[in-house]
């Protein structure tokens, strides 16, 4: 059911792949994302898909109560994220468990579509690097561009055509020997998180090309010029 939606959502916009390779066939992986439209999880889905994968989605928790929808992704064995203290740490517990037998699992660390005015990745949520620094996989970051511009989810304008093209590229594995074994502290959360998030930017960059700002932008603080 969800390969049929999901298919058909994706061709709304050619997608174009850059290091699909990257993505092995088989073992516990996590896949870190930038957010810009709501029409990410299916094109990012049918392109793990298409590399031979099942992704797991950790998804708002409202979307597993949405008719349909809660069928389609609970199905796949998408993970419902909770902003409460006791919900989230089962999140966490789930995505673990998903890595630990050998899932690939898709995260988007800012929680929701970017609100930066640019499209650039906002500031993260640390659960990325606890789930990273938690499991000894591989962690990949990647970057997608152009579903935004098919739609646009805060001025809800949809622009199917002419058909857009999506851009995804698919970085190296990142390196966080250096961080694993230390006392998990909030310190060491955010650096991995913002470490993580780096090489996302700099992949959007890449395909953007253009500047990436310096800073994340984070909601109701304005950026330094």
């Amino acid at each position: 059911m969800t390969a049929l939606i999901f298919y058909p959502l994706s061709w709304i916009g050619k997608t174009l792949p850059q290091g699909r390779e990257r993505l092995r066939r088989e073992g516990g992986m996590l896949l870190v994302m930038n957010h810009v439209s709501h029409l990410d999880p299916p094109v990012d889905a049918v392109f793990v898909h298409r590399q031979g994968r099942v992704p797991r989605f950790l998804a708002k928790e409202s979307l597993f109560n949405t008719p349909v929808f809660k069928h389609m992704i609970g199905g796949a064995g998408s993970i419902p994220v909770t902003r409460r203290s006791s919900g989230a740490s089962e999140s966490l517990h789930h995505a673990n468990d998903a890595l630990r037998e050998g899932k690939l699992v898709v995260i988007y660390p800012e929680g929701t579509i970017t609100k930066d005015p640019t499209g650039w990745p906002m500031r993260a949520r640390t659960g990325v690097a606890r789930i990273a620094l938690d499991n000894d996989v591989p962690v990949i970051p990647a970057a997608r561009w152009g579903t935004n511009h098919i739609f646009d989810g805060y001025t809800k304008k949809f622009r199917p055509f002419p058909r857009k093209k999506v851009h995804i590229k698919v970085g190296e594995p990142v390196d966080l020997s250096a961080y694993r074994g230390q006392p998990i502290t909030t310190d060491l959360l955010r650096e991995v998180t913002d470490l993580l998030m780096v090489q996302v930017r700099d992949l959007l960059a890449e395909i953007r090309q253009e500047q990436a700002p310096e800073e994340f932008f984070v909601p109701g603080r304005k950026r330094a010029d």
